[in-house]
């Protein structure tokens, strides 16, 4: 923070040698209706801050992340009812580290973890794909014409005669290197996921799908009902593995992250606190730079609300930017009233005083900000 030239304007200690008509338009409205304007901003705080906390929604979309113009995408979008089990989806493997996916222990694990998701709200059970999904068929030309049949034989009970029929279909289908490790030690089950729940007709809660799969197949499967060891990142200990990819693991994990990315956010409060603190050595300014930051988050929160926008997992940083901005000219304007008050000047005239070196620059700065974080709109990915 430079030192200001303050030359131009004169050191005046008594308010009533002020004009008090000095000043162009704005800075008369703001500083001589002063109980007015507090008045007008703390009831704008409120109404934003209370539909910041009622309104707003963490709403992840799978078609905000993907590039709406691109020739491939606008297809899929146009022909979306067809190409249902293509897009928002779920992949989970399941791995037998001591064997192979022929063995009949393998093979319940495996119908457990199908029996679940197909059961799991939200799922496009019409589209889903595993060995033990009657729409994974086998076919083939005979001379009496074509034969096919599911993977999965129908009176499967884990026989050796009915394994080796497995192995067969599995071979005439065609699906080693797709829904079947080439090495045959995992398979894979494949979840589309419906926009919305069929039963409740609202939007995949996706940190409640991403926990399901973690609580109630990798840690009962993988990790033996030792969820304390998966938390704690350790490696599981049962034969058999789970992996999940997919955009809901992947929204889910993120909002599990937005506990910590609150805590760098009060980080964030706290470091300004102190550093704001130790270059004033003034309680009142310091808490005023950070409330009125504070304040402006809670304007950007309630204005999203209020246009009926969602924030996302990837948008949720936005908060600390706006911080940021607001952190520094409000410690700008700060050393500004400072340098005027150490000089002699009343505190009232240095905050005017401040207020016409720094607006058209302050607003100019957030003009440019604002030019800068509009190009992104270029970019035809809406989470952008």
């Amino acid at each position: 923070m430079g030192n200001i030239k303050q030359d131009t304007m004169p050191v005046i200690r008594d308010l009533r040698d002020f004009d008090r008509c000095s000043g162009n338009r704005l800075e008369r409205l703001v500083f001589n209706y002063r109980p007015l304007f507090m008045v007008l901003m703390t009831l704008v705080t409120l109404v934003l801050g209370y539909m910041a906390v009622t309104r707003l929604e963490l709403r992840p979309s799978f078609e905000k992340m993907i590039p709406q113009s691109q020739p491939y995408i606008k297809n899929f979008l146009e022909n979306r009812q067809s190409l249902r089990g293509l897009g928002n989806s779920v992949r989970v493997v399941v791995e037998n580290t001591q064997g192979d996916i022929f063995d009949p222990g393998y093979l319940d694990v495996l119908k457990q973890v199908n029996d679940k998701l197909f059961l799991t709200e939200g799922v496009d059970r019409a589209w889903m794909k595993s060995l033990w999904s009657p729409g994974v068929r086998w076919t083939e030309v005979t001379e009496e014409g074509f034969q096919g049949g599911p993977v999965m034989p129908d009176a499967y009970r884990g026989k050796p005669e009915e394994i080796d029929q497995l192995r067969q279909n599995i071979s005439r289908a065609g699906i080693v290197g797709s829904l079947v490790a080439s090495d045959f030690k995992s398979t894979m089950l494949i979840v589309p996921l419906l926009d919305k729940a069929t039963a409740s007709g609202q939007r995949i809660d996706y940190h409640a799908f991403s926990q399901m799969l973690e609580e109630q197949l990798r840690d009962k499967i993988e990790f033996a009902g030792d969820s304390a060891a998966r938390k704690a990142g350790e490696e599981g200990k049962g034969q058999y593995k789970v992996r999940v990819i997919g955009f809901a693991k992947l929204m889910g994990d993120l909002i599990d992250g937005l506990i910590q990315v609150m805590m760098f956010f009060g980080l964030a409060v706290v470091t300004s606190l102190v550093i704001i603190y130790c270059y004033t050595r003034c309680v009142r300014s310091t808490l005023l730079v950070v409330g009125c930051s504070l304040i402006a988050v809670v304007w950007q929160l309630g204005i999203v609300a209020w246009l009926g926008y969602a924030i996302d997992p990837y948008s949720v940083l936005v908060p600390f930017l706006i911080f940021a901005i607001g952190v520094s000219h409000a410690a700008q304007k700060m050393n500004g009233i400072m340098q005027d008050i150490a000089r002699g000047t009343h505190r009232l005239i240095a905050a005017r005083y401040t207020f016409r070196r720094l607006f058209i620059a302050g607003v100019t700065a957030l003009l440019a900000d604002a030019v800068g974080f509009a190009v992104l709109m270029l970019i035809d990915i809406p989470v952008i």
